[in-house]
């Protein structure tokens, strides 16, 4: 299957799942995860259409970006960020999916600010509680939401997980629903809007648009499998 009907075939089961649930197909966007995926094959995807890349590490993302700098790619960063990574991105990708603590707050309000720009974000939550990956405990969500809205170059787009593996995605479904309510809750608490739920992958992202997904991350799908 080419470039093109993979992407094809993604964008209809996203259509079909929005149906489902009673969505509009408008409100989702498909992002493509491209760790260890080369540039000419973004670029070949970017030429069918998709325009939405994210990546995990900032030196491979610096290296794809200097390679596709003719196209206007919308890239996000969507892996675990460390503080000292951050420079790397301010004024060069939209959205970062991963903030989870107050210390990379810090930091990217000093670069923003240092750009002149307001660097948007999404929270990212432990959905799973599970010590091996990052994001804040649903617990300590209000404090970080609170701590960020009070650095002037920063915006809360909305919430972001990376919930439990499970081989069946339905048992995924809560996970997913639990992500929702956090960010209906944090919404009445602070009292504004966060678009964004950034949730689903490969395996799982029919599922994560029925539960109100507006940002699934598909890497293996659209690129095949990781080398």
């Amino acid at each position: 299957m080419g470039e093109c009907e993979r992407l094809q075939e993604i964008l209809e089961r996203i259509s079909r799942a929005c149906e489902r649930s009673g969505r509009d197909p408008k409100e989702v966007t498909l992002l493509g995860a491209t760790k260890t995926v080369p540039p000419e094959k973004i670029r070949k995807f970017y030429e069918c259409g998709l325009k939405v890349f994210g990546e995990n590490r900032a030196q491979e993302f610096l290296k794809k970006y200097e390679a596709l700098r003719d196209l206007p790619i919308d890239w996000h960063f969507i892996g675990r960020l460390q503080t000292n990574k951050v420079k790397y991105l301010i004024g060069k990708v939209s959205l970062i999916h991963s903030l989870d603590r107050e210390s990379l707050a810090d930091e990217i309000q000093k670069r923003a600010e240092k750009n002149a720009t307001v660097q948007e974000v999404l929270i990212e939550v432990n959905i799973g509680s599970e010590e091996t990956k990052g994001g804040v405990y649903p617990e300590g969500l209000k404090k970080l939401a609170e701590y960020v809205l009070s650095k002037n170059n920063i915006r809360i787009s909305g919430l972001m997980a990376i919930p439990p593996y499970r081989e069946d995605p339905e048992e995924v479904r809560p996970f997913f629903a639990r992500l929702r309510s956090l960010k209906e809750e944090l919404e009445r608490e602070l009292g504004m809007n966060l678009p964004h739920l950034s949730m689903g992958m490969s395996h799982d992202f029919e599922v994560a648009v029925e539960e109100g997904a507006t940002i699934v991350r598909i890497g293996t799908l659209l690129f095949g499998e990781r080398t």
